[in-house]
């Protein structure tokens, strides 16, 4: 432990961000990067607790508290207020694959288990995670990584989000042939067509996958596996196949909206957004530009949603949020993320309608003109978004390969054996909904028990 005062001697303080009626004029990120010195300071800040619950990794009544991937973290706090970056970037990798994403779209977990945040605020974990990776790639200290030798072994993971890429990079360390099978034309999954640029810049996706690919693992893309015929040539050319889809299959609204023109899901938008904005295309979504927007849901989708209207021009957006105010108080107050701070200095209110949800719609030549609520009044509305979850993985793929599923991928307790041979799942597809640690998480403790599958042995440490 460095500074053994170190918090109460120095302040919890977190990167300034961009100024709301700044930052939504564009797609740019907006959180920026303390000073070395105050970052130093904010790993001082670290207790070194004799029971680190920030590493914990535990779920306790719904909940989630501290890090699924059991980050050292206390450790390589300690390095950044010693200023040794290299032994904080070891630390750092030693349990986390790709810490440039968990520490810009993470809620951060870690810090809600944080001691220092019992008495006071909790340190910030998130931020001294991102600022040990952007230096060291800043610093041309990330450096392909390839095994010395090669298993003969050969591996298909199955999707390119957080979990299939944990999995490949996890399996090609340990020497195995890795081919990750992509349905969209860009690989990433989530991280390249869920998240907004300004809070996961695609540039860094990508920058992440060029290493994969220098290290020797292979990306198809615009290939479905769930064409049976895929799967079956997977099945037959591999030696294990991942399965790491997703939870894609929305949850409905429970209306009526066939034939109404300007309804769509949190994650078509998202999609479409991305597509337009960074890769050139033309959706046949249209954008929020100019029209009356309604979002039903909460949570991270919902959000980046809001932030997606404001910067495509919206006329107007509310959020309608089933559950009433009181359960997302603290400390009395109703905490903002940035998609309503933004909203409240472009448009002057909270988009946020607690308690409150959809009656009915309203549509005039079949284009959506406004919703009625449950509340008796009536909202103008040119375009409805659903991001109200997920009801579990698309059966496309399942059904392929053969594997059981309801809501996800039915796997044996603590196992991520799908049930046909040779045949595993992780993620989303086999967890459910949840966050990008998490499915990080899951993708790491897959390969382990894929690679002791290969081999008859393993030396990878489950996370889960």
């Amino acid at each position: 432990m460095g500074k053994i005062t170190g918090f109460l001697d120095y302040a919890r303080q977190e990167a300034a961000d961009r100024p709301p009626l700044e930052r939504v004029k564009d797609w740019l990120p907006f959180h920026s990067a303390l000073p070395e010195s105050l970052r130093r300071e904010q790993g001082g800040r670290c207790m070194d607790c004799g029971v680190p619950f920030c590493q914990s990794g535990i779920q306790w009544e719904g909940s989630a508290f501290g890090c699924p991937l059991h980050n050292l973290i206390p450790e390589w706090n300690d390095m950044i207020y010693a200023g040794n970056p290299s032994h904080a970037l070891s630390r750092l990798l030693k349990t986390n694959n790709f810490p440039e994403f968990t520490g810009r779209v993470c809620p951060a977990p870690c810090e809600r288990a944080c001691i220092c945040g019992v008495w006071g605020d909790a340190v910030t974990i998130r931020d001294n995670e991102l600022s040990v990776i952007e230096g060291a790639f800043a610093a041309g200290t990330v450096r392909r990584r390839r095994p010395p030798q090669w298993s003969g072994k050969k591996v298909a993971v199955v999707g390119s989000g957080p979990a299939g890429l944990a999995a490949a990079d996890q399996l090609n360390h340990r020497g195995h042939s890795v081919t990750v099978i992509e349905r969209e034309q860009r690989p990433g999954g989530l991280l390249t067509y869920g998240i907004p640029n300004m809070k996961l810049p695609k540039e860094i996706v990508k920058r992440r996958i060029d290493l994969m690919i220098d290290e020797g693992v292979s990306f198809v893309t615009g290939v479905d596996a769930a064409d049976r015929q895929v799967a079956a040539r997977l099945l037959r050319d591999y030696d294990a196949v991942i399965l790491c889809c997703g939870a894609e299959r929305p949850r409905p609204l429970g209306l009526e909206t066939e034939g109404i023109a300007g309804v769509c899901f949190g994650t078509e938008f998202l999609k479409a957004a991305v597509e337009r904005q960074h890769f050139g295309l033309t959706p046949d979504l249209p954008t929020a530009e100019g029209r009356d927007v309604v979002i039903v849901g909460t949570g991270d989708t919902a959000s980046d949603c809001v932030a997606t209207a404001l910067r495509q021009g919206c006329r107007s957006v509310v959020q309608l949020v089933r559950r009433p105010e009181e359960d997302y108080l603290q400390n009395g107050a109703l905490p903002r993320d940035y998609a309503h701070q933004e909203a409240a200095a472009v448009l002057g209110a909270d988009p946020r309608r607690f308690g409150v949800q959809l009656k009915e719609l309203t549509a005039e030549g079949g284009a959506l003109t406004a919703v009625t609520t449950t509340d008796g009044d009536t909202l103008p509305c040119s375009l409805l978004i659903a991001a109200t979850g997920f009801a579990g993985c698309a059966g496309g793929v399942c059904e392929a390969f053969g594997v059981e599923y309801d809501r996800t991928v039915r796997t044996a307790e603590g196992s991520f054996a799908a049930g046909v041979e040779k045949v595993f799942a992780a993620g989303d597809m086999r967890r459910g909904q949840s966050l990008v640690v998490w499915a990080i998480a899951e993708g790491r403790s897959a390969a382990a028990e894929v690679d002791a599958y290969l081999n008859g042995c393993t030396n990878l440490v489950r996370a889960l």
